[in-house]
């Protein structure tokens, strides 16, 4: 979901609004990586509902719990009561901070742990302090796409969804402003995060 209408986010201006971008990968097996702010929820829900039937949703992986990442989780699982949440132990546990879990079906994953959905696989990789403790990217190896959850974010509204229909220098120079400040202190956690990656 794209919001035009955000100008702070932890402190900082975001002059140019920001999105919340949460990913379908169906399969024989489906999966929703990440969700939106709570109060887009509803959008989430009829997206997806467009592209698949609510019920047949098997798995949401939830790469980071705050949230801009996680707000409709609940949502989700509610719409969805047949959803395994697909995280790690840290997110889990913060998750259960901001919304009643209980009878969540839960699967949790660490490093190198594997999601078979068919002709595709989800690889998980934790990256802590990337920025939140329960930072966590997945990668889809068939397809060489890496959901990186804030680890190469940025926020930047526009009508496009890729970075390569924008100007160049403007993205890096919303990228940039993001690391600066955002997740530059987590230095060390970075540089093992991208060697993993």
């Amino acid at each position: 979901y794209v919001d035009w209408t955000i100008r702070d986010f932890h402190g900082y201006h975001t002059n140019r609004g920001s999105s919340y971008n949460s990913y379908l990968v169906r399969d024989t097996k489906s999966a929703l990586i990440d969700t939106v702010k709570a109060p887009y929820a509803c959008h989430l829900l009829k997206s997806v509902s467009e592209l698949l039937p609510l019920d047949k949703l098997d798995y949401l992986v939830v790469n980071h719990a705050e949230p801009d990442h996680g707000g409709s989780v609940a949502a989700v699982v509610k719409a969805c009561p047949q959803v395994t949440v697909v995280t790690n132990k840290k997110c889990q546990a913060i998750l259960s901070g901001y919304h009643d879990t209980s009878g969540w079906n839960w699967q949790l994953v660490g490093t190198g742990d594997t999601l078979e959905l068919g002709n595709r696989t989800l690889t998980f990789l934790e990256t802590p302090m990337v920025h939140w403790p329960d930072s966590m990217m997945t990668y889809v190896p068939q397809e060489g796409l890496l959901f990186s959850m804030d680890g190469f974010g940025q926020h930047y509204a526009s009508g496009n969804r890729f970075d390569d229909e924008e100007p160049l220098e403007t993205v890096l120079g919303e990228a940039k402003t993001y690391y600066a400040n955002i997740i530059m202190w987590a230095g060390k956690p970075i540089q093992r995060a991208l060697e993993a990656a």
